[in-house]
């Protein structure tokens, strides 16, 4: 393999409540399940089904940390943030994640309330366990929607913003990774990058929602950027934006890592 491109790594967020505000970080060491603590924890239904800003756009004014231990998060509004010590004893519940079967420990009663009071909706809060292998590409995760990684080039969304009335922030589409240098959706092309000391594999074109609609900042929702991605990035009969991803190598990441393409797509894999 030969690097025949190079560009930078210039945004790694990770996202430790499912469906909540991203945690942007200057470095992270990349696990096989992606960037640490990512999707850890999980809001669910009184049946276990998770609980996303595709139902409730109120999730978007949750701004999670976490730090292995304990998961503060602030809601915007709230009178106090809850302050969290993550347990591993609690009662296993089975979860699914769409139609993905999975499990989680409950985190008690009182993580429960606070998210019941503030999202207004009955919910309870879980932690990952077990095992989950992603559908193509022999990867692991935890409550993310299918892959550990989603990457996007900083150029694919000056191409979107180029096309709308109003930009909009990278943080709509909700990336693991962001780099520059690649082109407009030069991701789409790209097979294996290497990116400081990982490598990571891409698997398949990222398919988006309602959720890139959401103002992450106040929970409001607009037409855009869908009704414009439809108009030049619909593919398979879904509009796609980023690629989702798996890791080959692990090591350290940080903002302003080189990134080199060591492999390309052939022409009949870039739209798989």
């Amino acid at each position: 393999m030969t690097a025949t491109l190079t560009a930078t790594l210039t945004e790694i967020n990770a996202y430790p409540l499912k469906g909540a505000r991203g945690t942007a970080l200057h470095s992270a060491e990349l696990t096989a399940r992606g960037v640490p603590f990512d999707r850890e924890f999980m809001l669910v239904t009184p049946t276990g089904r998770f609980m996303s800003q595709r139902d409730l756009s109120r999730m978007a004014l949750l701004r999670p940390s976490y730090d292995g231990e304990v998961l503060t998060v602030n809601g915007v509004g709230a009178a106090a943030p809850l302050v969290h010590k993550a347990v591993d004893d609690g009662d296993v519940l089975d979860v699914t994640v769409h139609r993905t079967e999975c499990q989680g420990v409950d985190q008690g009663d009182e993580a429960a309330a606070w998210f019941t009071s503030f999202l207004d909706q009955d919910c309870r809060l879980v932690r990952f366990t077990g095992n989950r292998s992603t559908s193509r590409g022999q990867g692991e995760l935890m409550f993310a929607d299918g892959y550990p990684l989603l990457v996007i080039s900083a150029e694919s969304l000056a191409d979107l913003n180029s096309r709308l009335d109003e930009p909009l922030p990278m943080n709509r589409f909700r990336p693991s990774l962001v780099v520059e240098g690649l082109g407009a959706f030069g991701e789409d092309d790209v097979r294996l990058l290497r990116i400081g000391e990982t490598v990571i594999e891409m698997i398949k074109p990222c398919g988006r929602c309602v959720v890139t609609t959401t103002d992450q900042d106040t929970g409001e929702r607009g037409c855009e950027p869908l009704r414009t991605l439809a108009t030049y990035r619909t593919r398979d009969r879904g509009i796609r934006f980023g690629q989702n991803c798996v890791p080959r190598t692990l090591g350290r990441l940080a903002l302003g890592d080189p990134v080199e393409v060591l492999e390309h797509r052939r022409p009949s894999e870039r739209h798989s």
